[in-house]
């Protein structure tokens, strides 16, 4: 089973602010699962991969935008 992230650790893996996430989550960006309550949102490290790739080639691989390690 792929291991679930919590937003704080996306933001601090991404270096962004928790809000940002979120806010990529809503959008629908971002998949996660949102178990309401204090519980939050859970982002599997295969999905926050993918949200990475989609970012880096969805427009032909010129995002202008640095690779981000893992």
């Amino acid at each position: 089973m792929d291991r679930m992230l919590t937003v704080d650790q996306v933001a601090g893996r991404l270096q962004v602010n928790e809000q940002t996430v979120r806010r990529w989550l809503r959008a629908g960006q971002l998949i996660g699962i949102a178990f309401g309550g204090r519980t939050g949102w859970r982002v599997s490290e295969e999905e926050l991969q993918a949200f990475l790739d989609r970012r880096r080639f969805g427009d032909g691989g010129n995002t202008g935008t640095k690779k981000l390690a893992a």
